[in-house]
């Protein structure tokens, strides 16, 4: 089981964030890895659907922010790409699979093998030590970091749906804030590890430089006892798909 011991837990309320090594076991990330591999393979996305992935915002909201694509994928399992992998027609300028920047939202809910991670016992037992009650999976996220152009991500502000019939189709909240990078803390982690983040911690990852993947499997939980999911959020529950129970 994976609870949280009182130094850990401590440390994680007061740096916010908090690295469990090893807490994936070598079958499991090899798992994860030869099924995403498969789910690449069957990859069948058309032209008008190759949306570029960015976390500029600006970016955001003139390419993904702006597409039913990107919008109706919470309950789905979708591709997003880097930028400057297609050509004015929509065709691959590189081979298809060092092209994908992430694949979301729903893996934890279609996928046997992310379902199963997701819902580990060690992962519950994780979730309880943290005192969730009633935590439910939002979205999920596969991350390539492809070697050497895999983009730098961060998300700094929250993108919430504009009005219908609005254009562009979503919008950020507040101003940008100005971040001193000295402020962030380098957390190098090994094959299998767990990064638990606190939601209100502003985080990052800046461009892959190197020629290997910095592969990555992320899901996001929202205690859902006593919380209202913000209607205005881009990214919401359907009939089709509820924000599942993390506890089974």
């Amino acid at each position: 089981m994976a609870h949280l011991n009182p130094e850990q837990l401590q440390k994680f309320q007061q740096d916010g964030f908090l690295v469990l090594e090893g807490f994936l076991s070598a079958e499991e990330c090899v798992a994860m890895q030869q099924r995403i591999g498969e789910i690449v393979a069957g990859m069948d996305v058309p032209p008008h659907c190759r949306t570029e992935f960015s976390t500029q915002e600006e970016e955001q909201l003139s390419t993904q922010g702006s597409t039913d694509y990107f919008l109706n994928s919470g309950d789905k399992i979708r591709f997003f790409f880097e930028k400057g992998v297609f050509d004015k027609k929509g065709n691959f300028l590189v081979p298809p699979e060092k092209s994908i920047n992430k694949i979301g939202h729903a893996l934890h809910a279609h996928d046997p093998v992310f379902k199963c991670v997701t819902h580990s016992p060690k992962m519950q037992a994780l979730a309880r030590s943290l005192g969730l009650q009633m935590p439910v999976v939002v979205q999920s996220m596969y991350i390539f970091k492809q070697p050497h152009f895999g983009g730098e991500g961060g998300v700094s502000r929250r993108m919430v749906r504009a009005p219908a019939g609005s254009m562009p189709r979503t919008n950020f909240l507040g101003s940008q804030p100005a971040w001193d990078n000295n402020l962030f803390v380098p957390t190098p982690v090994q094959r299998g590890a767990l990064v638990l983040i606190h939601g209100e911690v502003v985080h990052k990852s800046e461009q892959n430089l190197s020629d290997r993947s910095r592969q990555a499997y992320t899901f996001h939980l929202m205690e859902a006892s006593g919380t209202i999911w913000s209607p205005e959020n881009w990214l919401q529950p359907t009939a089709k798909l509820p924000f599942p129970l993390l506890y089974t």
